[in-house]
């Protein structure tokens, strides 16, 4: 059982930058691949990226692919997402997962556990 909560959202500007953490609960953290999906409202959950156990494999949605970067610190069972020049198209609500097996996917039916989310927010 892995329990994720999210932090470091808020409002920004355009051009501006957010780092999200993502802290997980229990002691197998190092064992799961984690990704990042954000929802927009009236829109799908998106992928916005992805980190293997060991932090040396990772992929993004398109969208973020060059202001976006995902890293993780197994000690201390956080996930990190820097988000750099921020669209308002970024707006949404933010959200960890975590899948068993240690691997990435872009599909959120691969993730095991979820956070609640945390708002951002992009001014224009």
């Amino acid at each position: 059982q892995v329990q994720l909560v999210e932090s470091g959202g808020g409002l920004v500007q355009a051009g501006g930058s957010l780092r999200l953490s993502c802290a997980a609960s229990g002691r197998t953290f190092s064992r799961y691949g984690m990704g990042w999906f954000r929802q927009a409202p009236g829109k799908e959950r998106d992928f916005v990226g992805a980190i293997s156990w060991s932090g040396g494999t990772t992929d993004y949605g398109d969208s973020v692919k060059g202001r976006f970067t995902i890293s993780r610190d197994n000690a201390k069972n956080t996930v990190y997402l820097q988000m750099n020049n921020l669209k308002p198209e970024d707006t949404a609500v933010y959200t960890c997962a975590a899948r068993s097996g240690g691997g990435i996917s872009e599909y959120t039916d691969a993730y095991h556990y979820w956070g609640q989310g945390t708002q951002v927010t992009v001014s224009s």
